[in-house]
C-alpha cells in the first residue's frame, strides 16, 4: 500500500497525505485523524527510506542537465519531466542546474553549497568530471548515463550498443546490404558523450556480424543537421538503402532529405533508430524505434537516489534498459 492510495481513501492529496506524514507543513486536526484513521486501517508503515528522508536537510536534490542554449531533445525533455514528477510523488523539490563551459559555476554551487540533498546528473561522458567532484564531495548522486567505470555509480541507462545493433540486425533481415549509422555530433563524440560511443561499438559489432557494409556520420542535433547530413549521404552513396541512429532531433530533417532524394518510406529505403515513444509515434511516417521509457528511468534514478540519500554506504545500483524495437512505417524489405 502506498501513498496515493491512502489519498484516495483519505480524499485528499497525495502531498497532504505527505505533509502528515513528514510534518513538514501544518496538516488540520481533522485531516490529519482521517488520514491516520486510513493508515491504521490499511496497517501502512513508512518504509526505512521514508524516514530517513524525514531528517533530510533541504528535501531538494538537484538535477543537473545539459547546458543552456543546447536544444532539448523530447527524450531529454522525458527525462526532466518523469525526474520532477517522482520527486514530486515523494513530497522532494527539484533544483535544475546547467553544467557544461560557462555554467560550471552552477554546478559548484550545487555541490559545495549543499543546496541539495542528492543529485542526478544527466548526458554523462565516459570520462566525467563532475562525477569525480561529486565523489569527491561525498554528495548522493545518481546518473542518467554512466562513464566507462560502471561500477563507480549508481545509474539507470539505455543500452544503446544492444539497441543499435538491433536496428542493424532488423535491417540486414530485411535484405539491406548498405547502412548508414547517423550518430551525434562529432563535437559530442570527441568529448566522450557514452550513449554516441556505444552506438558505435554496436554498429560496427553488427555490421560484422552479417557481413554488410557499414557507413558513419556525426550529425548536430537539429533538423537543419539531418537534413544536411542525409542530404550529402545519400549524394555520395546512390546504393545506401538504410539508416540506423540515435540522433532524435535532427530526424525531420532526415525525412526532408530522403523525400528530397526521391526516396520513399518504407518502399525504398528504410530507418530505424532509438527515440522516445511518443516522437516516434508523432512522426510520418512513423519511425521503427526502440521506444525510450524516459518515465520510467527517471521515476528509477529518483528511487535510487532516495535510497543512496538514506543510505549513502550501500552498494551501488545499476540498471541497463534495452526495450524491444517497435515495427512501424519506416522499415521495409531492400529494394532489387
Amino acid at each position: 500500500m502506498n501513498i496515493g492510495e491512502i489519498a484516495k481513501r483519505s480524499g485528499v492529496s497525495r502531498s497532504t497525505v505527505s505533509y502528515a506524514l513528514s510534518g513538514k507543513r501544518p496538516v488540520s486536526e481533522e485531516t490529519r485523524r482521517r488520514i491516520q484513521g486510513v493508515i491504521d486501517e490499511l496497517g501502512y508503515r513508512p518504509n526505512a527510506t521514508a524516514r530517513a528522508l524525514k531528517e533530510g536537510r533541504t528535501r531538494t536534490i538537484g538535477l543537473v542537465i545539459p547546458p543552456a542554449g543546447r536544444r532539448f531533445t523530447d527524450m531529454q525533455l522525458g527525462f526532466v519531466a518523469s525526474v520532477v514528477d517522482a520527486a514530486a510523488r515523494a513530497d522532494l523539490d527539484v533544483l535544475l542546474s546547467p553544467s557544461g563551459g560557462e555554467h560550471d559555476r552552477s554546478f559548484e554551487r550545487v555541490v559545495s553549497g549543499r543546496r541539495v540533498d542528492g543529485v542526478i546528473l544527466m548526458e554523462i561522458r565516459l570520462e566525467d568530471d563532475r562525477v569525480t567532484r561529486l565523489r569527491e564531495t561525498g554528495l548522493p548522486f545518481v546518473g542518467i548515463g554512466h562513464t566507462s567505470h560502471s561500477d563507480e555509480m549508481s545509474w539507470v541507462d539505455i543500452d544503446y550498443e544492444t539497441l543499435i545493433a538491433q536496428c542493424v540486425h532488423h535491417l540486414a533481415d530485411l535484405g539491406h546490404r548498405r547502412v548508414a549509422l547517423v550518430n551525434r555530433s562529432a563535437e559530442l563524440v570527441a568529448a566522450g558523450y557514452g550513449p554516441a560511443h556505444r552506438a558505435e561499438a554496436g554498429f560496427a559489432r553488427a555490421v560484422a556480424e552479417r557481413g554488410i557494409d557499414g557507413l558513419e556520420t556525426y550529425c548536430a542535433d537539429d533538423a537543419r543537421a539531418g537534413l544536411s547530413c542525409v542530404g550529402q549521404l545519400l549524394a555520395d552513396h546512390g546504393d545506401l538503402t538504410a539508416i540506423a541512429t540515435i540522433n532524435e532531433a535532427a530526424m525531420p530533417g532526415m525525412y526532408r532529405a530522403i523525400e528530397r532524394a526521391g526516396r520513399t518510406m518504407p518502399q525504398d529505403f528504410s530507418m530505424a533508430g532509438v527515440a522516445g515513444r511518443q516522437w516516434a509515434e508523432n512522426l510520418h511516417p512513423a519511425l521503427t524505434a526502440a521506444d525510450v521509457p524516459a518515465d520510467e528511468l527517471g521515476a528509477q534514478a529518483v528511487e535510487m537516489l532516495i535510497r543512496r540519500i538514506a543510505d549513502p554506504a550501500a552498494p551501488h545500483r545499476h540498471h541497463l534498459v534495452a526495450p524491444p524495437i517497435s515495427l512501424r512505417g519506416t522499415t521495409g524489405p531492400a529494394r532489387s
